[in-house]
């Protein structure tokens, strides 16, 4: 049994604008990827308890940059990645948000896993799809968090759980889904089990 890393140590590390100012490329960090209004910012501070982690904003698009936060392993790290597809900006700042993403999306080793976030209402958006069929392509593998479950009744809720899982289920040996929600607190375990699971072969022993 894979023993559970404690997220809650995670501190704010650095935010990078573009590929060439993040971290050394070295040790292993998992990335969280979204829409602008998936809630991936509120996801984090979930699974860290912390409220203050990773900006949240009403509007949604605020994450601008790569951000980067540590949790008290030698070169473990957590990525917020910048909103795709929803963010009210001008469109030649969307452009280079997009450019950078796809940059490190592409350029970074370091890279494990990718947590996908997906409003369990509105799964599978275009954009959602590209960043399923790039991360299984490059062989990394995807948890698909299906977010604000809140919104759902049970019936409802795994009924679109089912269905996102039978839509993976050929590449169901590198990717997994779940249901999540910040505001319950709903799955944060079964996040924080397969994340752990992701980071153990990179554990200092």
């Amino acid at each position: 049994m894979t023993e559970l890393i404690n997220f809650h140590q995670a501190q704010f590390m650095l935010s990078a604008p573009s590929l060439k100012f993040c971290p050394p490329d070295t040790g292993a960090e998992i990335a969280f990827a979204g829409r602008s209004n998936a809630g991936k910012s509120s996801a984090l501070n979930t699974l860290t308890q912390s409220r203050k982690l990773a900006r949240t904003s009403k509007t949604p698009g605020r994450t601008q940059q790569i951000n980067y936060f540590h949790f008290g392993s030698p070169g473990l790290r957590l990525v917020d990645l910048p909103g795709y597809g929803f963010a009210r900006v001008e469109k030649a700042l969307k452009k280079a948000w997009d450019a950078h993403l796809e940059e490190y999306l592409q350029k970074r080793t370091s890279l494990i896993g990718l947590v996908l976030l997906m409003d369990v209402r509105h799964p599978f958006k275009e954009f959602d799809q590209a960043m399923l069929q790039w991360a299984v392509d490059a062989d990394i593998p995807v948890h698909i968090l299906l977010t604000k479950a809140d919104k759902l009744k049970r019936g409802a809720q795994q009924k679109a759980l089912l269905e996102v899982r039978k839509s993976i289920e050929e590449v169901a040996d590198t990717v997994s889904a779940q249901l999540f929600s910040s505001l319950k607190g709903t799955g944060t375990d079964a996040l924080t089990a397969k994340l752990s699971e992701w980071y153990r072969p990179y554990q200092a022993t």
